[in-house]
């Protein structure tokens, strides 16, 4: 959408600790998954982690309240910036990254909020931990809306409900697999 970035957060808690061999298959696969998508087209960037090399954090890392009582201290998350919904689709559900989520259940908890909270910045503008937090909270306490929604339930930076043109999807989709096809070979030999 000419003048904004979709922003993605998203948020999940691993079944065991992140070192742990039951999470090894996430671990090996985190990577590849992070050059797959430096690779996709429509990739704008994403935020690091700090103490962790790579990618500068977009300010302090915040969880949203789901992180409490779980036992854990982190949990895996992800905030980027794409140009597109389609863009952030065909590679969300495709190549490396399609992969990584067939998989997801063996790492994963079960949960009972979005994994994935959706949002339209300004081009420009650089989303925090604390917004992508914010606004999956706002996502699982309301619902699908212009603030924070979902694939099944995307808007316009407008405001206004869309429709995902599926087809640019698989365009896309098939533009990336050429470009990925070496860190597919890779993740196809590890460990589920």
């Amino acid at each position: 959408m000419r003048g904004h970035h979709l922003a993605a957060y998203n948020f999940g808690l691993h079944v065991d600790d992140y070192e742990s061999l039951r999470v090894e298959g996430f671990r090996l696969r985190e990577p590849l998954n992070f050059e797959a998508a430096k690779r996709a087209e429509g990739y704008v960037g994403r935020s690091g982690y700090d103490d962790v090399p790579g990618p500068e954090s977009w300010g302090e890392k915040v969880y949203p309240r789901f992180l409490q009582d779980s036992g854990f201290e982190d949990a895996p998350s992800s905030l980027s910036l794409w140009t597109c919904l389609e863009a952030l689709m065909a590679f969300t559900y495709s190549g490396v990254h399609a992969d990584a989520l067939k998989h997801a259940r063996n790492w994963n908890q079960r949960q009972a909020w979005p994994a994935l909270a959706l949002w339209w910045v300004a081009e420009g503008t650089q989303p925090v931990w604390a917004d992508g937090a914010e606004r999956l909270e706002f996502l699982h306490d309301h619902g699908p809306t212009p603030r924070a929604f979902t694939f099944k339930a995307p808007f316009c930076p407008d405001g206004n409900a869309i429709v995902i043109d599926r087809e640019r999807v698989k365009a896309i989709a098939g533009y990336n697999a050429d470009g990925q096809q070496d860190l597919l070979d890779i993740v196809k030999t590890l460990k589920a």
